[in-house]
This record gives structure tokens, C-alpha cells and sequence, in this order.
């Protein structure tokens, strides 16, 4: 998993990544708690039951919007932006791949046909 930081304020995480290959058994937060969004990973065992739950109430400043793109399938040339615009990060996400950004500005191009996302 990568986890990118600012430069112009390095307590700041701008985005995780995660790519297909590198999600295993054991549970991988893509978002630390006190951000309001809630993404992680986890290969599953067939027959693996997660018990029903809700989740508390919690206070948390909503005034920013993060984004999650997953990939079904293809490929997308990505530039992630620090809080001064200027490019912090690229990368190529295929199949699998995660892309969590909590506070970077980002650019996407599709590179292959039919590439699907959510």
C-alpha cells in the first residue's frame, strides 16, 4: 500500500493506494479512522461471515469531498496533485487497484479501451 503525504504539510495524508497484487488475508486500512471515509481491503476465505453491525455515530468535519476509484477492469494513467497543484504522485491503475483521496487533487486518463470503474 502507498500512503502519500504532503510536502507543503507532511501531517497531511493526500491518498492510498492499493494494487490488486498486494491485498492479502489480513485486513489493510486505506483510511485512517479520523478521516469520514471508511475504506479497507481483505482477501476472503470462502465461508467467511462478517457478523451484522452498525457503525457509531461520530463527529467529523464533512467539509471536503474524498473519492474512491476502483477498477474493474483496464487502465488509467493517474496524477495526483499536492495542496499547491504542483504533481505529487503518478501511476498506472489496472485491474483491482485502488485509489483513495482523501485531500489530493487528481487527473485521470483512460489509457485502454473499455475500462470500467467504480
Amino acid at each position: 500500500m502507498i500512503k502519500i503525504y504532503s510536502k507543503v504539510n507532511p501531517k497531511l495524508l493526500l491518498l492510498s493506494i492499493i494494487k490488486y497484487e498486494q491485498i492479502n488475508k489480513k485486513r489493510q486500512d486505506l483510511s485512517p479512522r479520523e478521516e469520514f471515509l471508511q475504506v479497507s481491503c481483505q482477501n476472503f476465505d470462502k465461508d467467511f461471515l462478517l457478523k451484522p453491525h452498525k457503525h457509531k455515530e461520530l463527529e467529523r468535519n464533512t467539509n471536503r469531498t474524498q473519492e474512491v476509484w476502483v477498477v474493474i477492469k483496464g487502465k488509467i494513467s493517474a496524477k495526483f496533485y499536492d495542496l499547491n497543484d504542483e504533481i505529487i504522485y503518478e501511476c498506472i491503475l489496472k485491474d483491482g487497484d485502488c485509489a483513495v483521496t482523501f485531500r489530493a487533487g487528481q487527473s485521470f486518463e483512460i489509457i485502454e479501451q473499455d475500462t470500467v470503474y467504480y
